[in-house]
This record gives structure tokens, C-alpha cells and sequence, in this order.
């Protein structure tokens, strides 16, 4: 039989090719939430990004779907109580973005450590400011590590080459993992105490939204430089302004945010903060090794076969 797969937050056209060889692919990109609860009843998949909402009342109106495919890493934005209870398999892209944002993160480092953004600024007002920019070294500084998954272990690798030292907290990876990869395990509360430069990489729970509050930020260096290009959520925004105001934190990079686009933009306004609108996966390459591995997987779990990604 020919599958039918629905595609709301578009997808390459490698991928589409996989899809449609033998089955078929509608692609709805922009699909709003009303619209898909009308449709989703016709398709055996679908595959979306972050914007696409697979809420409780969506996957109980899919009589047919099988498997939900997150062209991404991150699948908060898919109810996977409810797709557990329908039995339907959820599958990501989990490593075709994993050098896009670990490039992005290493990048966001030198931003803030060199204020590349204001210099440049600077010089696009005409301004000559040369002695207003003295930065720091990343180079024989600490850089924590909140989570040791596939980019943060990226990550690791770039900044080891660059002569830093790293430690990581991680609950899912034990010291002798962390150890072969040079990278020292210790508790939050260390990573905090010693870290120069921190770097979110954990995914969005509901045991780690806001993690990062005002306590937190207490324990941390004065002067510390903070870089999340995780998810939105996992950093309390009142509290990194707070901390940024009083000089805990020297420097902000966010790559994401808890509402996307921004409710509010005091934070992202904020001379001590580069902000960017989640490109950390915007990459032409990564774009195409996800479009093809999602797509291959969706179709491995449609028929059956061995699957790399599964969530649940």
C-alpha cells in the first residue's frame, strides 16, 4: 500500500524525493492548528518542525497515524503521553544538526568574548572605539557543559582544540564517558562554581524549565559568560536580566527562547546580549542531512523496519 504523509513545516526536496517514490507526500507548509485537526485523519505520518503543534487532541483525532517525525532534535513540541496511549511511534533527526549547533555555540563564545557584534556596530556608526573593546582569551578558561549529549559532546571536541578546559554535568552519561572524551564529570553546583564559560545542552522537561534562576545565577562566577542555543525555557529570563544587570553575568548568546518569536524584547535589547532567532539548525547542509534522515526513518517506521531515532 501507499502511505500518505503530511508535511506542515516543509521539508528538502531530497527528502521529499525518499518520501515519494512509492508513497505519498503532502506538503502544507504554514498549516494552521484548526486546519490540521481537520486533515490529520487522512495521513499515516507526519513529519514537522517546532512549529507544528502535535498536542493531545491532535494525535486523538489521527485515526491512522502511525509515526511522527520531528525534522530536529527537540520534540517538546509533541505530546508524547498521548502518542504513547495511541501507540503511535515518534522518531527524530537526532544527529544531522548536531555540527550546525555546536558550530553556532563556538561562534557565540567568540561573539561574546571579543564583543564582535558592538564593535561591529561601532564601526557601521562610523565610530573608531578601538580602546572600548578589550575582551578576553577563550583559550585556558573552563567552559561548563549542562548536558553531554550528541552536541554538547561537539561542542567539547571544538573547545578542547581551542585550549579549554572542560567539565560537564550530565545525568545520563557517567565519568568514565565523559573521561574518554577528556571532559571531566562534576555536579551542577561545581560546574557553576568553576565554569568561565557556560553552555546549555540539555532538552526542555518539565524538571529543568526555569533551572536556570536566580539561585543558580548566585552560585555562578562573577563575570561568567552564558551561552543557550538549547531550548527556550530551560534559562528563567527575569532572572538572566537581573543577573546581567548586576554583573554576574558578563554575557548572554540566545539562540532560543520561552515564546518564539518574543513576547517581550527587554532581554534581547540588552547591551550585554547577542541574540539570534533560532538559527542553530540553519545550516544548508544540515538542512539536507535531516530532510533525508527524517524522511528515510519515517518510512523505516511506516514499513516496519530497524529504527536509529526512536523517542517512543
Amino acid at each position: 500500500m501507499a502511505w500518505k504523509v503530511l508535511i506542515t513545516d516543509g521539508l528538502e526536496k531530497n527528502g521529499k524525493a525518499i518520501l515519494t517514490q512509492n508513497d505519498i507526500a503532502d506538503d502544507k507548509k504554514g498549516i494552521e492548528a484548526a486546519e490540521l485537526l481537520q486533515i490529520i485523519p487522512e495521513y499515516d505520518a507526519i513529519i514537522l518542525r517546532g512549529r507544528t503543534k502535535m498536542t493531545a487532541e491532535v494525535i486523538a483525532a489521527a485515526a491512522r497515524l502511525k509515526v511522527i517525525g520531528r525534522m530536529g532534535v527537540g520534540v517538546d513540541n509533541i505530546d508524547l503521553n498521548a502518542a504513547k496511549a495511541h501507540k503511535v511511534t515518534v522518531v527524530n533527526a537526532a544527529v544531522a544538526t548536531t555540527l550546525a549547533v555546536a558550530e553556532l555555540t563556538i561562534g557565540m563564545m567568540f561573539a561574546l568574548a571579543r564583543e564582535i557584534p558592538r564593535a561591529d556596530a561601532s564601526m557601521k556608526a562610523e565610530q573608531w572605539l578601538k580602546k572600548d573593546f578589550t575582551g578576553i582569551e577563550l583559550a585556558g578558561k573552563t567552559l561548563g557543559i549542562v548536558g553531554f549529549g550528541n552536541i554538547g559532546q561537539a561542542v567539547a571536541k571544538i573547545a578542547g582544540a581551542l585550549g579549554m578546559k572542560v567539565i560537564s554535568f550530565s545525568r545520563s552519561r557517567d565519568a568514565a564517558y565523559l573521561r574518554e572524551r577528556g571532559v571531566e564529570h562534576v555536579s551542577l553546583d561545581e560546574l557553576l562554581e568553576k565554569s568561565d564559560v557556560i553552555s546549555i545542552h540539555t532538552a526542555l522537561t518539565d524538571q529543568n524549565r526555569h533551572q536556570f534562576d536566580d539561585a543558580l545565577f548566585a552560585k555562578m562566577k562573577d563575570g561568567v559568560l552564558l551561552v543557550d542555543a538549547a531550548r527556550g525555557g530551560i534559562v528563567d529570563e527575569a532572572a538572566l536580566l537581573r543577573a546581567l544587570e548586576s554583573g554576574k553575568v558578563r554575557g548572554a548568546a540566545l539562540d532560543v527562547f520561552e515564546k518564539e518569536p518574543p513576547l517581550s524584547f527587554e532581554l534581547i535589547k540588552h547591551p550585554k546580549v547577542i541574540a539570534t532567532p533560532h538559527i542553530g539548525a540553519q545550516t544548508g547542509e544540515a538542512q539536507l542531512r535531516a530532510a533525508e534522515d527524517i524522511s528515510s526513518e519515517v518510512l523505516n517506521a511506516l514499513n516496519g523496519l530497524p529504527l536509529r531515532w526512536k523517542i517512543c
